[in-house]
């Protein structure tokens, strides 16, 4: 009896759909960075936010002026001006509204926390889920430069008294004091906490062998209270510190006229100069730095460029309108201006354009793509589509 001959087309399909799967693979592991499911993210994160024709969010007001200090905290929005401090849902829902004299106010996030204080002033306050859960006064004698928040949630505060250029303090996360450094020779002008909360990092200026020297030094902890010097100190000449910025390895340092990365144990771990252009704008939170560069200070005519934490330019985009104001956040980065919004992912690829403006003069970029649009008088959640 002859044996009954199978048909070809299932071994054909079961061949195809191995190929199809085997490509699909090989495709997804060559292309992984490049792809982006972010939207898939937002449709289920903000599937409950009610929205309008468009698919977006509609504005609402807030108490304080274009000129305030904003931050993200969590999907909430936190705005700071001299009346006060206020918390919004991205519906407009006031969970903190808080009268205060500020004169110049500052606003900053560490983790799940946001910090607010009156640089200048005296007065400093920490919220999380949505309350306050610290306040601070400093003394009459004292009034405070600078403030900031790690991702552990401690606290590092630089205040200014008579005698002193500059006194740390760092506390923990239950705001207990952890270290003191009175610092009466050198200007400090910055302080971060490392993500792990290890390491404080210090930004000094001042004169080292009658020669300015702008100076970053490092502290780990734990350490004892009378443990004051540095376990590690780098140099960078006359590059005088604006900003620093410790979300990962190595620290961001911006100043006057280069980007610099340094590793906690005080190496020089890369530098971009500016090359006699003059800053414009910057935004180191992404998981790039991106300056905004210029020949002249006036004018609108610069050059968006960005940077990774060796140092080394990733892209550059010339802009040829005046930026109204910039934001990061992982591989994300919008640049806003008069004309329009653009949100850019990995080394400035277009990933969203829009005219819907709406008055916005201010944003602020969240991990997931989205952006809060800020006008002199509402705030938007804005939803790429």
């Amino acid at each position: 009896m002859e044996e009954k001959k199978k048909h070809p087309l299932p071994r054909v399909l079961a061949f195809l759909l191995t190929a199809a799967l085997l490509f699909g693979t090989v495709f997804l592991i060559a292309n992984w960075q490049k792809l982006n499911f972010d939207f898939i993210r937002r449709y289920f994160a903000y599937r409950s936010l009610e929205k309008n024709d468009n698919g977006q969010a509609e504005s609402y007001r807030y108490i304080g002026g274009v000129g305030s200090s904003f931050t993200q905290l969590g999907d909430d929005l936190l705005v700071c001006s001299e009346s006060g401090v206020r918390l919004y849902s991205p519906t407009g829902t006031a969970y903190v509204d808080q009268p205060s004299v500020f004169s110049n106010p500052f606003v900053t996030t560490g983790g799940n926390a946001a910090l607010v204080y009156d640089a200048g002033g005296s007065d400093l306050f920490v919220y999380r889920d949505r309350e306050q859960v610290f306040a601070l006064t400093v003394e009459d004698s004292h009034s405070i430069l600078y403030a900031t928040l790690s991702a552990q949630g401690q606290l590092v505060l630089v205040t200014q008294a008579s005698g002193l250029k500059g006194e740390v303090t760092v506390y923990d996360a239950a705001f207990e004091p952890l270290f003191g450094l009175k610092i009466s020779s050198r200007f400090v002008t910055g302080a971060e906490l490392s993500p792990d909360g290890k390491t404080l990092a210090l930004a000094t200026s001042g004169q080292t062998g009658g020669i300015y020297d702008s100076q970053i030094s490092f502290y780990g902890f734990p350490r004892g209270r009378d443990d004051i010097e540095p376990d590690a100190v780098c140099s960078l000449g006359n590059n005088t510190t604006l900003k620093l910025s410790w979300a990962s390895e190595p620290l961001r340092v911006l100043g006057e006229n280069a980007l610099s990365f340094v590793s906690h144990d005080g190496v020089l771990a890369g530098s971009y100069s500016y090359d006699r252009r003059v800053l414009k704008g910057f935004s180191l939170d992404g998981d790039a730095c991106t300056l905004l560069l210029g020949k002249y200070r006036a004018g609108s005519n610069a050059d968006l460029v960005m940077i990774n934490t060796a140092g080394k330019e990733l892209a550059s985009h010339p802009m040829e309108q005046q930026v109204l104001s910039m934001s990061s956040a992982g591989r994300y980065l919008s640049v806003l201006t008069a004309d329009g919004l653009t949100i850019y992912s990995g080394t400035l690829e277009p990933y969203h354009t829009t005219t819907d403006l709406q008055g916005a003069r201010r944003v602020l970029q969240r991990p997931d793509g989205s952006v809060t649009l800020i006008s002199g008088e509402t705030a938007r959640l804005y939803l790429p589509n």
